[in-house]
């Protein structure tokens, strides 16, 4: 059984840094899509970032150049850097790995496969 566990998240102001962690217990195989998500209050479950199973990245546009996904195979952990926050980053962010997707990109997550985390909050004012 796979869990995941999200870190690094808090407050900051516009302009500023975050890293969000992903740490996975039990094994993901490497080739699975993995991505992160976020949600806004009153807003959808938005797709933030992905690697690919090919091992390449993709991005949603509103956030391209300033955050960067990431992963460590020998720590089993995911990374988001995000930089240059802006106000409208803020949302609860979640990981995701192993899940099912629609054609295009692992960034088009089936939210009711694969394992999801409980989810840590960023807020930029």
């Amino acid at each position: 059984h796979v869990q995941l566990v999200e870190s690094g998240g808090g407050s900051v102001q516009a302009g500023g840094s975050l890293r969000l962690s992903c740490a996975a217990s039990g094994y993901i195989y490497s080739r699975n899509c993995m991505g992160w998500f976020r949600q806004a209050p009153g807003k959808g479950r938005e797709a933030v970032a992905a690697i690919e199973r090919d091992g390449s990245t993709s991005y949603t546009d509103s956030v391209k150049g300033r955050f960067t996904i990431s992963k460590d195979n020998a720590k089993n952990t995911m990374y988001l850097h995000m930089n240059s926050l802006k106000p409208e980053d803020t949302a609860m962010y979640y990981c995701a790995a192993g899940y099912r997707y629609y054609p295009g990109s692992c960034r088009h997550a089936r939210a009711d496969s694969g394992y999801w985390g409980q989810g840590t909050q960023v807020t930029v004012s």
